[in-house]
């Protein structure tokens, strides 16, 4: 049985609660999510714990894995130009985009 959004391409540049579920939603009903995050530190969600899994420098928050679950992940600075770029061209293959910042930014 093929998942009811299988084939969907989602561009999730959410970030903590409100969007992150949403698109994590969509990968459940099968959409392919890939989750952009900031290089370096990621989605600020990976360092609110405990609850933890993992160790060391490879731990990351239960919140975080919780609501990101079955999403691929790419790290892309797109306050610079040539990330910015990068964006919008997974933009243009996206069926969706999903982001939730703050009016302005």
């Amino acid at each position: 049985m093929t998942a009811p959004l299988a084939g969907i391409r989602v561009l999730d540049l959410s970030r903590v609660l409100a969007g992150p579920w949403c698109t994590q939603l969509l990968a459940d009903l099968g959409a392919e999510v890939i989750k952009i995050e900031r290089p370096g530190a990621g989605d600020d969600t990976r360092h609110w714990g405990p609850p933890w899994h993992g160790e060391g420098e490879e731990r990351v928050a239960a919140y975080f894995l919780s609501a990101n679950r079955g999403k691929k992940s790419a790290a892309i600075d797109f306050a610079k130009p040539e990330g910015a770029a990068l964006v919008r061209k997974l933009a243009e293959r996206s069926d969706i985009v999903v982001e939730n910042f703050k009016v302005g930014a």
